[in-house]
């Protein structure tokens, strides 16, 4: 697998690193170009979470188009390591905080402040995406109003989520990743 990149805002074309072994799955350059021409100037001063973060590319991709910070959750120690390596690489120390932690375990938590773009990006086959994007809508308090919480998942995992505060607005797909967005709509 080719190693992944920044492809846009102040550390484009820098080289990321990947996590050892076979347990992430990193965002495609075409479907990570694609978010972030849809989320377009809405990043920039943006709050961000990235759950299931694994390299950290998308959160990191965020901070280099103008994000003020991110928030990494990932439970794998050797993935916690590569997304403080990447951010080091880059120069986003800073601007990130890595915690390690089990995503739902955290998300039981009262936010301190709520995020205007979360990314979910679980490991595929064990609807995670749908329980992370239950628990988001659990605790609205994680999205700011008018913010955006898109699940990375592969297309066949793909169902309708009975929820009450985020409501589904646009769905992409782009090969084998399906791109779903939902919108906390503003009060």
């Amino acid at each position: 697998m080719p190693g992944i990149r920044i492809i846009g805002g102040t550390a484009r074309g820098r080289k990321l690193q990947m996590v050892p072994g076979a347990g992430t799955r990193p965002i495609s350059d075409r479907a990570k170009e694609s978010l972030f021409n849809l989320l377009g100037a809405d990043i920039v001063s943006a709050e961000v979470l990235d759950l299931f973060a694994g390299t950290g590319s998308v959160g990191i991709e965020a901070l280099s188009r103008g994000a003020s910070r991110a928030v990494f959750v990932e439970s794998d120690r050797l993935a916690v390591n590569t997304i403080h390596a990447n951010l080091k690489t880059v120069g986003f120390v800073e601007r990130g905080r890595v915690l390690r932690a089990d995503v739902f375990i955290y998300l039981r938590n009262q936010p301190k402040a709520g995020f205007d773009f979360i990314h979910v990006a679980p490991p595929q086959y064990h609807n995670l995406w749908a329980e992370a994007v239950a628990a988001l809508d659990a605790r609205p308090d994680w999205v700011n109003p008018d913010g955006v919480v898109v699940a990375q998942i592969d297309p066949r995992e793909s169902k309708e989520l009975p929820l009450t505060t985020l409501q589904l607005v646009d769905q992409r797909t782009y090969g084998t990743t399906l791109l779903a967005f939902y919108e906390r709509p503003g009060t």
